[in-house]
């Protein structure tokens, strides 16, 4: 209050009403529960990448080094329809596919209540989509071979906005600050 009178400026007031910060105090808890669940995703996507010769070939070929695929985290997602079950405990976690990992679907049989969940990205090479802060908030995929979509991106979440973010800015920030300009 010193500070912004010696300044000339007013120090706003938050007028949110309790239910308003307690509402939005459990969204941003939930933010960084999604976080979690995307950086564990991310670590088990490159423990896959280092395991697998041809996605590792794959990016030789395609003029990337190993200190780049390191710089900007990037991993492999293998081929299979519940890959990543081996890397959480739980695959039926509603975390998994509200962060867009994993997609769910009604079982075929009619009247059943069963729900059919598979990863999103499979047989693909994994780019952590990071904010600014370097969490990760997203993956874009590129296929290896030839198969559609090329690449693949995760869904719009709660904590992802394609229309917010820009890949490689958390990556580029100490040439961004070196250089002065973007």
């Amino acid at each position: 209050s010193d500070l912004s009178q010696a300044v000339g400026l007013a120090v706003p007031k938050d007028e949110r009403s309790p239910e308003e910060r307690e509402r939005f105090a459990k969204l941003k808890e939930h933010q960084g529960t999604l976080s979690d669940v995307l950086k564990k995703a991310s670590d088990h996507y490159r423990k896959q990448l280092k395991s697998s010769a041809r996605a590792i070939d794959y990016l030789k070929r395609r003029g990337l080094s190993g200190e780049i695929a390191a710089r900007f985290a990037m991993g492999y997602a293998p081929e299979g329809w519940r890959a990543l079950a081996s890397g959480f405990a739980h695959y039926d976690d509603p975390l998994l596919e509200e962060s867009g990992l994993v997609i769910s679907q009604p079982a075929d049989q009619e009247g059943s209540s069963d729900v059919k969940r598979y990863d999103r990205f499979r047989d693909r090479i994994m780019f952590p989509i990071r904010s600014v802060q370097g969490e990760v908030i997203g993956f874009g995929g590129r296929v290896l071979d030839q198969g559609e979509p090329k690449y693949l991106n995760s869904p719009e979440t709660p904590v992802f906005s394609k229309g917010r973010e820009l890949y490689g800015l958390f990556e580029a920030r100490s040439a961004i600050r070196q250089s002065g300009f973007v």
